[in-house]
C-alpha cells in the first residue's frame, strides 16, 4: 500500500510538541487563502511512498516523541493514513499521532472512512486556515478558528474537548 506524499521531515520541532516525524500528505481541495503549503494541493504531484518504507524510517528515529500527519490534508487519503497510523500504534516506541485537517471534527466523525483515521489520532487540529483570524501567537496553528482537540476524550464524552499544546 502506498501514500502520495509531498515529503517527510524525519525530525521536526515545529509540527507539535517534542521531536516529531512529520509526514506531508499530497492533495488538498480546501484551497485556503495564504496556505503555507500550496505546493501540496495537487493530487498528482509529490511522490508515492510505501507504508513499510515509512515505518522503517520511523523505527530508525529513536529521539522522536510522535508522528504528525499534515499536508495537504491527510483525510483525502484517510484509509491509507489510517493503515499507516495503525502500524505506528503497533510499534514499541509508543508514539502519539497529531493530525492536521481543514475538515471539522464534527464532519469527520460522520464519515466511516475518515473516522478510521480520527480514531488513531491523539490530537486533531481541525478547521480551515482563515487569514482574517490569523494569530501568530498560537502554538501549532495559524488562525484562532482552528481547534486543538483531544480525540480520545472527545470520542469518549461525545463532545469536542479542546486542549493546549
Amino acid at each position: 500500500m502506498e501514500l502520495r506524499l509531498a515529503g517527510i521531515t524525519p525530525e521536526s520541532v515545529v509540527d507539535g510538541p517534542g521531536v516529531r516525524f512529520t509526514i506531508f500528505a499530497q492533495g488538498c481541495k480546501h484551497q485556503c487563502s495564504k496556505c503555507h503549503n500550496p505546493a501540496t494541493h495537487s493530487f498528482t504531484a509529490g511522490k508515492l511512498f510505501k507504508v513499510e518504507e515509512i515505518i522503517e524510517q520511523i523505527k530508525e528515529k529513536s529521539l522522536i516523541t510522535g508522528v504528525t500527519f499534515t499536508g495537504g490534508d491527510p483525510f483525502f487519503q484517510a484509509t491509507r493514513f489510517a493503515q499507516l497510523g495503525q502500524k505506528i500504534k503497533n510499534l514499541d516506541q509508543e508514539l502519539d499521532i497529531i493530525t492536521y485537517t481543514g475538515f471539522l471534527y464534527e464532519e469527520l466523525i460522520q464519515d466511516q472512512e475518515k473516522l478510521s483515521l480520527v480514531k488513531l489520532t491523539d490530537v486533531l487540529i481541525d478547521g480551515l486556515f482563515d487569514e482574517d483570524k490569523e494569530d501568530l501567537s498560537l502554538n501549532y496553528r495559524g488562525s484562532y478558528n482552528q481547534r486543538v482537540i483531544d480525540v480520545k476524550e472527545s470520542l469518549r464524552t461525545d463532545k469536542v474537548v479542546e486542549v493546549k499544546l
